[in-house]
């Protein structure tokens, strides 16, 4: 998949190279750790049971996703570690991002509702999509966050 002259991929976590695996964790690790200054553990063991969806321009990673499986998350299907790099922000980057994330989640595990935790900041981003919030707001690692789901 390309757009924009963005490559859109998604892969199981068996098939990522060591340097696809090593771009994604620096990226979580910049925006979530570094940027948000929220320390957490960010290898929760879940990673090995997911997809992972790249969005590079020219093997850089300036956008990245965790397709999460029912049942691992949720009893439903999720989407997880939404990031988009600092130097991307306010390009679209992220609508596209969620847009195939939706996308590669419906074909991957069937079209049925996606269940996300959300940064409580991001309400109306997630809402622009057709995510309802469906919990109370809660703190998770320090960060007011709410339940969402996309029908």
């Amino acid at each position: 998949m390309t757009g924009n002259n963005y490559t859109i991929s998604y892969k199981p976590f068996a098939e990522l190279t060591p340097f696809e695996l090593y771009a994604i964790m620096r990226l979580r690790n910049e925006v979530f750790v570094v940027e948000q200054q929220c320390i957490f553990q960010d290898a929760d063991n879940k990673d090995q049971y997911c997809y992972h969806l790249m969005v590079k321009e020219n093997d850089f990673l300036v956008a990245y996703s965790r397709l999460v499986p029912p049942e691992i998350s949720y009893d439903k299907m999720s989407i997880g570690r939404v990031i988009s790099s600092p130097l991307y922000r306010n390009t679209g980057v992220g609508k596209l991002l969620m847009e195939k994330s939706i996308e590669a989640c419906y074909a991957l595990f069937g079209e049925a509702p996606v269940k996300i935790g959300a940064q409580l900041y991001l309400k109306k981003f997630y809402e622009s999509f057709g995510f309802l919030q469906t919990s109370d707001v809660y703190d998770e690692d320090g960060i007011d966050h709410i339940e969402m789901v996309l029908v």
